[in-house]
């Protein structure tokens, strides 16, 4: 089967990029695949791609940025979608004319303006899958009116977790349309793992206001007064350094608490760590936290919505602090500085609990959903939702949503029936 992601562009940086970049790497063991990214604006991606990926862009912007229809707004992305300008018309134009033209069985958007496009022009004989990799309750009203509308056209959409999956179903009536969650995968290991002896704390992501690393400082500044050989590593650019640069000069850390720029691939830096640390006020998945876990560190954060809190097993993997507490993220940092058999111990857990983001499980999911979309477009129905029926009666019955959600992620709810509609 030949299966195309459109994407927003693949030449850039982030995190739907990365899942992105890894979940057609995966797919292509078995699949036809390809890569169809909407803008392009240098000549390689700065991720390295799987040579059996196809890549191919649609408007280059080292040659067509003043193009007079790419200087003209765009009429079928939503203009209520964050990255409304950089479309255009030509966009609008391209992506109508490679939809129209693909020779692909399933075509799999990866954010709400290309999931719009992709409702609304696909052919009727392809497979519509449109992936959220924020979440619903992310987007403003307007965004959520013109989804709700253009959505209907979808066979499949997923979400990163089954927190967003339970509001996609309860907020949007979409009722022909399976909503299922599909977590992002990280490819496995290719280091040994950190053994828990290092003395240094990872964190890792882009340096913007919502992933508090202003926060996470502040609580490393009493670990490093305890612990003075202990380190803080940040890892990732953004608008937040300068202020982050001043904070830790401001509080003394010049030696403890670094800001090391981008990585990428980021695993040889996280093994030469011995604890994972987040302190964001919001994460739809948590990409920075699986790949911690993966490389054997314990990671301590926020249990913000969404991620976190169905990555991480409190006390077992990980620690869940409350969002903006500084006392309380410090204090679980501490924990760990302090007792090395406990993270050494954890670290261990965190590799065996991360094996659920492993490129199989998540591609295996991600197959069967296609396989069943396939076979309800082949007899003109669509696929029911899945799991919603047994989570919903699970919360009902007084098992937490947080561990119902864990369970179905890591494939202990194995007898969950596919029905149809």
């Amino acid at each position: 089967m030949k299966i195309s992601f459109l994407l927003h562009n693949a030449y850039g940086i982030g995190g739907t990029i990365t899942t992105t970049f890894n979940l057609a790497q995966a797919l292509a063991e078995r699949h036809e695949v390809e890569i169809v990214s909407v803008l392009r604006h240098r000549e390689r991606p700065n991720f390295t791609l799987d040579p059996r990926v196809a890549l191919r862009p649609l408007v280059d912007l080292r040659h067509e940025k003043e193009h007079p229809r790419h200087l003209r707004p765009a009429r079928v992305f939503p203009s209520a979608e964050y990255r409304y300008g950089q479309y255009s018309e030509l966009t609008d134009q391209r992506i109508g004319e490679c939809l129209a033209q693909t020779d692909a069985d399933v075509v799999i958007g990866t954010r709400p303006g290309l999931n719009v496009h992709l409702a609304l022009q696909a052919p009727d004989r392809v497979v519509r899958i449109g992936q959220e990799h924020l979440t619903l309750d992310n987007h403003p009203p307007r965004l959520r009116t013109a989804l709700r509308r253009a959505y209907r056209g979808l066979d499949v959409l997923t979400t990163v977790t089954e927190a967003d999956a339970a509001a996609y179903r309860r907020k949007m009536r979409l009722p022909k349309v399976r909503v299922a969650a599909l977590p992002n995968s990280v490819p496995d290991p290719v280091l040994p793992p950190a053994d828990g002896s290092a003395k240094v704390v990872v964190a890792a992501g882009r340096l913007v206001p919502v992933k508090r690393y202003d926060l996470l400082i502040e609580a490393f500044a009493p670990v490093a007064a305890a612990h003075p050989d202990w380190q803080l590593r940040i890892y990732g650019k953004g608008e937040e350094h300068a202020r982050l640069r001043q904070l830790i000069d401001r509080l003394g850390l010049w030696n403890n608490a670094f800001l090391m720029g981008a990585a990428a691939p980021m695993e040889g830096e996280w093994v030469k760590g011995s604890i994972g640390a987040t302190a964001a006020n919001f994460e739809p998945f948590g990409m920075t936290i699986v790949e911690a876990m993966r490389c054997g560190l314990p990671v301590v954060s926020t249990d913000c919505p969404y991620g976190p809190g169905e990555i991480i097993k409190d006390g077992v993997d990980g620690r869940l602090v409350p969002v903006g507490d500084r006392e309380a993220l410090s204090a679980a940092l501490l924990d760990l500085v302090r007792d090395d058999e406990r993270r050494r111990l954890m670290g261990r857990t965190a590799i065996e609990n991360a094996r659920r983001f492993a490129p199989v499980p998540v591609v295996e999911r991600a197959e069967r959903l296609i396989e069943d979309a396939l076979a309800a477009r082949g007899t003109g129905r669509r696929a029911a939702p899945e799991g919603g029926r047994i989570q919903h009666a699970l919360v009902s019955q007084g098992f937490a949503a947080r561990d119902v959600a864990y369970a179905m992620a890591s494939g202990a709810l194995h007898t969950v029936r596919r029905g149809r509609r």
